[in-house]
């Protein structure tokens, strides 16, 4: 998938030298976090790490798509609702779920569904069904490989060879609009995004993102490449002590689409972008609640304007508003804000209290990395790329019920996930120095 999108996408692969130059940087220079990477298992995989994202238009694509990535062992996590940013979706994140899982495969994709129910104009809403209910987006070849994998348990590696190459096929970028250049435009004028689910011939890849471990670094560099940076990095500000996720983008591409009839019509269509990202730690409910609340602090003071005119401004209202958030590993735990991973380090000790453990050097903690998404910074991203005049509102109207009932499943709790993995460590540790193992 990353080698079709740098074929259509070649910014996608200026973008990824300039993220591996800063993350071997940032890694000859500091030695501690390499260090640390090593320890915990996180430094091969950043290099291999990406996310991407698609949208879907109807239930049954969503359904089928959960089956497809249960081949590769990925699972959906996590309920988001973008209609309160004004986009008309909800989603889920398709990601392994296991810290082994992960190191094999560091990949995400982030999956939107289109909310007809936020298409106002019920004609336009009806034809949009009709359009989505003749469109298949997998191959036949793909279905059959699928129903395989779930009769036998797995594929065998000729098979998982044309699996991979048959889903590709879901993923590519066609330029042959399935509907004519008016419902495309009736549909623009509803929503960008609506038009992007409904017009073309699948879920083709609007990004795929690299992990860097510095971000503002790759933000200052890109002009130098000759990629064009959305004004801010979206979520929280530079810390010392990084959480959960920021992210930043070059504008959406400008491509060809042509329109069917007798007499063919050219067009065009912007949708697809660029995206970096960097992560911190996972967050509990207190510290989610925490960062939200404060999120919305600088939103109510400030909303960074789309041509980045203000955008000094809304980095130093959003470093000021954060000072309310510890930016200490040792203040985070104690007040809960945040998930950790705890391992025995080899010293002798007995006893149960954690804490006692952790200042005997017995026991050490380290931040788990947050593998998930924010659906404000998704969504700011998004409308971002598309520019002021773009911006439209919705009603915020989650539902996640409707959600797990067109996927077909429930969608995993993250904060009970990363609770589960601290708990398992801490079990775990706690048995090895007590047991002397």
């Amino acid at each position: 998938m990353s080698a079709m999108y740098r074929d259509e996408v070649p910014a996608y692969g200026t973008l990824m030298s300039l993220v591996a130059d800063v993350n071997a940087e940032v890694l000859d220079r500091d030695t501690t976090l390499a260090a640390d990477l090593a320890n915990t298992d996180q430094l091969d995989r950043i290099s291999e790490e990406r996310h991407g994202a698609i949208r879907l238009g109807t239930p049954e694509e969503l359904a089928t798509m959960r089956r497809l990535f249960a081949v590769m062992g990925m699972f959906p996590v996590g309920y988001y609702d973008l209609s309160e940013a004004g986009v008309p979706v909800h989603s889920t994140a398709f990601r392994p779920v296991g810290e082994a899982a992960l190191r094999r495969n560091p990949f995400r994709v982030f999956t939107s569904l289109l909310r007809m129910d936020l298409i106002e104009e019920p004609a336009l809403r009806d034809e949009a069904a009709q359009s989505l209910a003749s469109r298949r987006i997998f191959t036949p070849k793909c279905m059959e490989l699928i129903e395989k994998a779930e009769a036998e348990g797995g594929l065998s590696e000729t098979d998982a060879a044309a699996f991979v190459a048959e889903a590709l096929e879901t993923f590519r970028w066609h330029s042959d609009a399935r509907v004519s250049a008016d419902l495309y435009h009736r549909l623009h004028d509803a929503h960008r995004l609506i038009a992007d689910v409904v017009s073309f011939k699948g879920p083709h890849i609007n990004h795929l993102t690299p992990r860097t471990l510095d971000i503002d670094a790759v933000q200052d560099r890109m002009p130098d490449v000759g990629i064009s940076p959305k004004a801010v990095v979206e979520g929280p500000p530079r810390r010392n002590c990084p959480i959960l996720l920021r992210q930043t983008s070059f504008k959406a591409l400008q491509e060809a689409v042509r329109f069917p009839g007798e007499n063919a019509v050219e067009g065009s269509h912007t949708a697809r972008f660029g995206e970096i990202e960097a992560r911190g730690i996972a967050l509990t409910p207190k510290g989610r609640a925490l960062y939200d609340a404060l999120l919305d602090n600088v939103r109510a003071r400030i909303t960074p304007a789309a041509n980045g005119s203000n955008a000094d401004e809304y980095v130093r209202i959003l470093g000021e508003v954060f000072t309310a958030f510890p930016d200490d590993w040792e203040e985070i735990r104690k007040q809960g804000l945040g998930y950790f991973e705890w391992s025995a380090t080899g010293k002798p000790a007995k006893g149960t209290d954690p804490e006692a453990l952790l200042a005997a050097g017995a026991l050490r903690c380290d931040p788990i990395i947050y593998e998930d998404f924010l659906p404000v910074s998704a969504a700011g991203i998004f409308q971002s790329n598309l520019g002021d005049g773009a911006v439209q509102e919705f009603s915020a109207s989650p539902n996640q019920r409707m959600f797990e009932a067109d996927l077909g499943t429930g969608v995993l709790d993250e904060f009970a996930h990363y609770a589960g993995i601290e708990q398992a460590s801490l079990d775990a540790s706690l048995k090895t120095l007590n047991e002397g193992k």
